[in-house]
């Protein structure tokens, strides 16, 4: 296992974008990127975040749980998430599990970013 994970954050007015710069989102690293929205949407207090998804090629069930652990963390606070550029892979996983009733998918962080503003 690796104790690191390639990501950016970065925030545009009340908004947090977290772009994951890995090409598997899976049990490898799903416990760190747990922790870092953790601390996020804790100590940070983001009420937004945008998930940039565009450079996973693979998700497994380990990486959608880390997507609802930030997704549960949001809820309980009156946040909002959106996912933003999954690849096709990933959008049809989260499509096949239905979690795109409760995860608005956005295709670019520009959008995500527009929606979140209003």
């Amino acid at each position: 296992m690796s104790d690191n994970i390639n990501f950016e954050l970065k925030k545009i007015n009340d908004v947090s974008i977290f772009k994951l710069n890995e090409k598997r989102f899976d049990s490898q690293i799903a416990g760190l990127v747990k922790g870092e929205f953790t601390i996020l949407l804790h100590a940070d207090d983001s009420k937004k975040l945008i998930l940039d998804l565009s450079e996973v090629e693979y998700c497994d069930s380990s990486g959608l749980s880390a997507i609802l652990l930030a997704y549960r963390i949001l809820q309980a606070g009156d946040g909002q998430i959106r996912l933003a550029s999954p690849t096709k892979n990933v959008k049809k996983l989260i499509e096949i599990s239905q979690l795109d009733r409760i995860l608005p998918i956005c295709n670019t962080v520009n959008e995500a970013i527009s929606e979140l503003s209003n």
